[in-house]
Formats: C-alpha cells, structure tokens, sequence
C-alpha cells in the first residue's frame, strides 16, 4: 500500500499513463530514514523539498506545512504496522494534463515505506569495490543539486556496477573532476584533511552531506574542506567512504589496485549515532 495524496491505497491503483512523472520524469522526491516513528534530518529533508518545488516551479500546496507531510509519512508508518526502523519515500509530481508545458503547475504527492532491519547506522566491514563510471557525466549546474526523478545516469551507473561486479560507482562532472557516487554523497581523506566535492561541482545537495560537514565543524575533529577532487586524488587518499541518510556512512576498501582504510568512517559513525539519539539545535 501507499500515500496517494493523503489516501492509503493499493499501491497498484495509480493511473501511470496520466502521471507526468512517468511520462517526462517531471517530479521531485525525498528519501527519509524514520525510527521509532520520528523521521531522521526531517526539517532539513522538508525545506530541501520546498526549495526543490520551487526552483523547478511547482505550486506548493498551502496544507504542505512539516507538520501535515510528517503526519501523512507516519500514518501510513502506523497502517503498515512498523514499529522500529523504515525506509520511506515521498515523491511529489505535477498533476497536470499537457506534454512538456503543463497546464497547470498543481502537485500530488505518492509516499511509499519499507521496514529495514536497524535503526541506528551500522558499520559494513564487507568488502566494498567502486570505479569511475565514465560513460556520462554530471552537469555542473543547479539543477544537478535537486533530488528530481530524473536518474538515468545513475541508472545506467548502477547496471554497469553490477556488470562489473562493482558495489557503487563514482561518478564525473564534465571538468573530469569526482563529484559523487551512484546513492550518495563521497567523502575524501586525504592529507590529514577531509574533502567533498561543493555543490558548484555538481553533486547532490544532500542531507546526510549537510550533516556530517556540520558534525565535523561543530565538534572540531578535524579539518574539512569543501573542494574539487580529481580521480588522481582517489589513489593517495587514506579513506573514502559514501555518505546517505539511509545508510549512513559506506567505507570503500577498494578502488582499482588501492586499499583503503576505514578508522575514520567508524569514528564518524559512531558521532552520528549519537547526535541521532541526542540532536543539537546547533546544527
């Protein structure tokens, strides 16, 4: 079952023909972590997706306050009878006839939950191989920073992965310079300091991104710069790892012939857990 607008239906009752969604790829969309019946980052999920709807000038419905799309995510949390830990999501989409020009710019919503198996951020210490996926590349534009349905070079991404026995890919701006990974934002280790692609380079504007830069700031770990990073780079670094509010924090051990570390990653999660459990208002 799903949230169709406020009604959980059957989650096969949708009319795709009429969505633009599937039509044109024309919606928006938000992945959240819930536990216990409170959603993760959720104010910094929610102002995401307000700022998305409006650069890609969708109307915003007065009834889309934090507390009304909360309510709707968790009710349908409740209807599923999960009581620990889900994955949901929440995509928005015009509900407009039309082919590229809508008629109108009104929206509906779809919410979809999953339950997962834990809720606090574990540590994977598998094996975890990535390469540069250089079949495309990332646009460095504004537009390469919404969460928008429109992902078929992580699509693509991905099936290469799995043809090459891969875990994840990371993938290149036109400048040839690393930007981000198939599901997430990647973090660099280097030189005693912790680097991630900025946004003018393309990547996602990500929660869990936003999170871990303010965690570091915060508590002075250490240095942290957000900075192009060429794929030479990938080869000295001490660490990568692949940051989503999903998962959490990914170790890559392996990139080419180069073996990473993972302390730092394990620090960091365990930072994270506990500001999970105990959120600052300070950041």
């Amino acid at each position: 079952m799903v949230n169709s607008n406020g009604n959980i239906v059957a989650s096969n009752s949708e009319l795709l023909h009429q969505n633009r969604a599937f039509l044109y790829g024309d919606a928006v969309f938000e992945t959240l972590k819930i536990v216990n019946h409170s959603i993760l980052f959720w104010e910094d999920h929610y102002f995401r997706l307000m700022a998305t709807m409006r650069i890609v000038r969708m109307e915003i419905p007065m009834n889309f306050t934090m507390e009304y799309l909360e309510n709707q995510i968790l009710s349908l949390v409740q209807a599923k009878n999960i009581t620990n830990a889900a994955r949901a999501r929440i995509t928005v989409y015009r509900a407009s006839p039309g082919f590229y020009l809508p008629e109108t710019n009104d929206v509906g919503f779809v919410i979809q939950v999953a339950e997962i198996p834990h809720s606090q951020y574990q540590w994977n210490s598998s094996k975890y191989e990535v390469d540069l996926y250089k079949d495309f590349y990332i646009s460095k534009q504004l537009i390469s920073n919404l969460k928008t349905t429109n992902k078929i070079i992580h699509i693509t991404g991905s099936i290469f992965a799995k043809e090459n026995d891969l875990d994840n890919c990371l993938l290149l701006n036109e400048s040839k310079q690393v930007t981000e990974a198939l599901q997430g934002n990647v973090f660099v280790y280097i030189n005693q300091v912790l680097k991630t692609p900025p946004l003018s380079e393309g990547c996602l504007n990500g929660v869990m991104r936003k999170n871990i830069i303010s965690l570091l700031q915060k508590n002075q770990l250490l240095p942290i710069e957000e900075s192009p990073i060429s794929p030479f780079e990938l080869q000295k670094a001490d660490e990568i790892f692949i940051t989503n509010v999903v998962q959490g924090i990914q170790p890559i051990t392996h990139y080419r012939k180069k073996t990473f570390g993972n302390s730092l990653a394990i620090r960091l999660i365990e930072m994270l857990n506990n500001h999970v459990q105990t959120p600052s208002k300070d950041v």
